[in-house]
């Protein structure tokens, strides 16, 4: 089957490669459609904390069951289906409580020769595996996952209605996390980035305000005067220098922020600012199976405008330029989709 490769870093390639084996409970995927996610490009340029070159890439996915092993009872030939793309082991209070996320020996595509989602077939256990509702296209359900990141983020903010929150980057995951903020009943969304183009589809996705803070020292103050105040919620998805500290200014006393992106080094803040005005600032980890759940509920519903988040949708001979658009910001591009 044909895969794309993660060679080295900034090398994206089409090799053939053997189909995954199956085992007795997993399921064979054709893939239809798979996704480049922001964290496929860490590993595109070396800097993925675990997951590194060459590795067939990506664990967004949505296609069609061909094959199952014998112990499968959920699934059948001709499902369509998309994955939550992490696994546990089973044992642990983590595994056993529903949250596979904290598990010491998770498991994700593209580690310990479990092949990545960017390829002709994906094999993964019957247990992530989900099936899609019939009003539901593949380029829906290829979203699921990236929203099942921006669901969990906003559960983890508790977001409630009537809630004043601010995200931090209108990249995919950031416009998911919006449109689960909504969907939870935010009424006032701030959205920031240096793009006009990606503020643009957050307009389009239900932000009442936006602000480029590019070249701008003083947007904290700007951002607090466009909504009338401090922010109950603050959804980092950007992982810059900095932000962390920003996310506490933009707080009222008491708020919460979560920290979704994927950040390297180290961040600064003030200590101060959290703690006598009992801020909180708290860790995002992919998702749960609840979260997956609701994602597709939610996308079924029409909580997602996936016509904005989805701007290009290439072969997977041209993964190479997906890459490259993602990475780059060329284009206007937000959601790059590759094709099997």
């Amino acid at each position: 089957m044909k895969a794309v490769y993660v060679e080295n870093a900034y090398e994206v390639i089409v090799k053939e490669v053997e189909l995954p084996q199956l085992a007795d409970k997993d399921v064979l995927i054709k893939v239809k459609v798979a996704g480049i996610c922001g964290s496929d490009i860490h590993t595109y340029k070396g800097l993925h904390l675990f997951r590194k070159p060459p590795v067939i890439i990506g664990h967004e996915l949505a296609g069609e069951v061909v094959e199952v092993g014998d112990g499968v009872t959920k699934f059948q030939v001709g499902d369509r289906v998309t994955v939550e793309p992490q696994v546990g082991c089973g044992n642990c209070e983590a595994c056993l409580t529903g949250n596979v996320n904290y598990c010491a020996h998770r498991g994700a595509p593209g580690l310990n020769g479990w092949y990545g989602t960017m390829a002709e077939y994906f094999a993964t256990p019957e247990h992530t595996v989900f099936k899609l509702p019939d009003t539901m296209t593949y380029d829906q359900g290829v979203l699921v996952e990236p929203f099942a990141v921006g669901v969990h983020a906003v559960r983890k903010a508790d977001i409630q209605l009537g809630d004043k929150v601010a995200i931090l980057g209108a990249g995919p995951i950031g416009l998911l996390a919006l449109a689960a903020a909504k969907a939870a009943g935010a009424t006032t969304v701030l959205v920031t980035d240096i793009m006009d183009y990606a503020l643009e589809g957050a307009v389009k996705m239900g932000a009442t305000h936006t602000l480029n803070t590019i070249n701008k020292q003083d947007w904290i103050a700007e951002a607090k005067e466009a909504v009338g105040g401090e922010f109950d919620k603050v959804l980092i998805a950007a992982g810059v220098p900095g932000i962390i500290d920003n996310a506490i200014s933009l707080l009222r006393k008491g708020g919460r922020c979560v920290t979704i992106a994927m950040f390297h080094g180290t961040q600064t803040f003030d200590i101060v600012n959290l703690q006598q005005s009992e801020k909180e600032i708290v860790g995002c980890m992919t998702y749960t199976r609840e979260d997956t759940i609701a994602a597709i509920e939610l996308i079924n519903a029409g909580h997602v405008a996936e016509d904005v988040i989805i701007t290009h949708k290439l072969s997977y001979e041209e993964a190479a330029r997906g890459f490259r658009l993602v990475d780059k910001k060329e284009e206007s591009s937000l959601k790059v989709l590759v094709k099997f």
